[in-house]
């Protein structure tokens, strides 16, 4: 039985995917957009999204377009940033009621699609520049959205374990841009930009619901059109061979330690062992009945919080804990050790299983919304591979315990970052 059962037609400049299912009483449409992540245009990427969320010609102001919205029965739209990999990702979702279950019968998947591609492609714009009053005000909350991410120590501690760890590389990269190129952009090189990432930028539209394929399609055909292009691709970059560990102390007025540690795992999405690793990740910190867990937090209370997660398109693994200051050495020491207790094989068949299951279970809880089905078949347009949800649990449930040792060993210590306070330093 199909998890998902997904349509892909090829459009003009982008790839329309069509998720036919009953399960919502909702239509989903999600555009996304993807290109290399670059430091030239990092931060003028960051900020178009917001600034095309804003308004656009036939709604010029915030207000018009926000009542427009609530008159189509409060339907929602966000924009989001991501990175995958060493790609910086675009999105826009517009959210609405399935026109099957109002009474008016008001042709609403139509009405989305049209308001959609208003948005993307009639902007708020004359005489090649954004209307300077909105590009001036997204600039000012954009700076404030970067600020925010030092303000929390627990982000900050993050993006700094990234950045000291992939430095010189596109994924070191904050998702957000850089704080002093924002004021450097005019609403003139931003609608530079906006025509150079809309003729280049690989680019697709999910449309999940109850929908008809064919209405789809005609509604998209002459209302949504680009150049076509050869998606930019990212030569994968696998740093192996012994180096030494970066060690990193930094020093801020924190009450709470920040440790975080980044393990280089050699292993992508879509590798013969990306399962394998899905399995080892969730035994060593990724649930609450990890190793991480219980003998950092639990058993040693040496930790307010521990836990691991992967980056599946870069090939990394994030330890993140917050710890007194003085227990640095020794919170340091057992996460170690729990990584060498997975390269030895030191985990029970319980372990594998509750975990094996934990995971299924998270995979069906994040396909049990729109966004999350989209977010797990994007996976596949950023590794240009093809791979089903079906398939995925499949390799997964079939992990054994020598395929956890053996990608175990795949995983390098790169990086232990520790954000710790003033007290510490004198």
């Amino acid at each position: 039985m199909a998890v998902i059962s997904e349509t892909v037609k090829e459009m003009q400049g982008y790839n329309l995917h069509i998720v036919k299912t009953e399960k919502y009483k909702t239509n989903t449409l999600v555009w996304k957009m993807k290109a290399p992540l670059s430091k030239d245009d990092v931060t003028l990427r960051a900020l178009l999204p917001y600034v095309l969320q804003s308004n656009s010609k036939a709604y010029p102001t915030s207000t018009e377009l926000r009542a427009y919205l609530d008159e189509l029965y409060g339907a929602s739209f966000y924009v989001d940033l991501a990175k995958k990999g060493d790609y910086h990702v675009i999105s826009f979702a517009l959210e609405m009621a399935n026109e099957k279950f109002l009474s008016d019968k008001t042709p609403l998947l139509k009405t989305g699609l049209e308001f959609l591609s208003e948005i993307l492609l009639n902007p708020n714009a004359r005489d090649e520049a954004f209307d300077q009053e909105t590009v001036e005000k997204e600039k000012r909350t954009h700076k404030q959205r970067i600020q925010s991410s030092y303000d929390d120590k627990m982000k900050y501690s993050s993006t700094r374990l990234v950045e000291e760890m992939c430095k010189g590389e596109r994924y070191a990269l904050h998702v957000h841009g850089e704080m002093d190129e924002v004021d450097r952009i005019t609403a003139e090189s931003l609608f530079a930009y906006y025509k150079k990432a809309f003729a280049e930028d690989e680019m697709d539209l999910y449309v999940i619901g109850d929908v008809s394929e064919e209405e789809v399609v005609s509604n998209l055909k002459e209302k949504m059109k680009f150049v076509p292009r050869q998606p930019k691709l990212v030569e994968r970059s696998d740093i192996t061979g012994e180096r030494e560990v970066n060690t990193i102390n930094e020093v801020q007025d924190v009450k709470q330690g920040k440790l975080n540690i980044g393990f280089r795992t050699n292993v992508r999405y879509g590798d013969e062992d990306y399962y394998a690793l899905q399995v080892l990740n969730g035994i060593y910190g990724g649930f609450s009945h990890s190793k991480l867990f219980i003998n950092v937090r639990e058993k040693a209370s040496l930790a307010y919080y521990a836990a691991s997660r992967l980056e599946s398109h870069k090939g990394l693994m994030m330890v993140m804990s917050g710890i007194e200051h003085k227990n640095y050495e020794q919170a340091v020491t057992i996460i170690n050790e729990q990584m060498t207790a997975m390269k030895n094989g030191d985990f029970s068949d319980q372990e594998l299983s509750q975990t094996k299951a934990v995971i299924r279970n998270q995979l069906l809880e994040t396909i049990d919304t729109a966004r999350g089905m989209v977010e797990v078949l994007y996976h596949n347009v950023v590794s240009q591979k093809e791979i089903t949800l079906d398939y995925w649990m499949e390799q997964m449930d079939q992990a054994t315990k020598e395929d956890i040792v053996q990608v175990a060993q795949k995983i390098q210590l790169d990086t232990v970052y520790f954000l710790t306070g003033q007290e510490v330093a004198k």
